[in-house]
């Protein structure tokens, strides 16, 4: 029997499993909360955890081994100087991880894991501003039309 050994092998080789957890790690940092499935989020949660738990420690070793780890200089800033004085009273439990039913395709449980007190503006990150252009002078115009 197995009984906790280790952790999911989410039916992936392991550089695949490294490569998805990386990229998850990077995509939590980024905006602060994610949608996946529950066995992901259940396994990205103690690495999350873990990370911001490094970055709390200023220390120059400490940013080699997150850059080994995530492999993004932004991601690296953002954990050494937000996360990390966004946490300094709390000890543990960075991150929390929602059920959120069942996936319509395949009816995969899903579940959004967060950062406790994640920014709400980090989010709208890349998504483009709308903004009102010179062109709506012409748009009012009615055309004329030439018979």
């Amino acid at each position: 029997m197995r009984h906790k050994l280790g952790y999911r092998k989410l039916n992936k080789t392991s550089e695949h499993r490294k490569a998805l957890f990386k990229n998850m790690l990077n995509s939590l940092i980024k905006y602060e909360q994610i949608i996946t499935t529950l066995p992901k989020a259940k396994e990205l949660k103690p690495q999350i955890d873990k990370v911001i738990t490094i970055g709390k420690k200023k220390v120059l070793s400490n940013k080699k081994i997150l850059f080994s780890k995530l492999q993004d200089k932004k991601s690296v800033k953002k954990v050494f100087d937000e996360l990390s004085n966004r946490y300094t009273k709390r000890s543990g439990g960075y991150s929390r991880v929602i059920k959120a039913g069942f996936r319509t395709g395949d009816d995969a449980p899903m579940a959004v894991i967060e950062l406790v007190d994640r920014n709400i503006e980090a989010k709208k990150i890349d998504k483009p501003k709308k903004e009102k252009s010179k062109n709506l002078k012409n748009e009012s115009a009615p055309k004329q039309v030439s018979k």
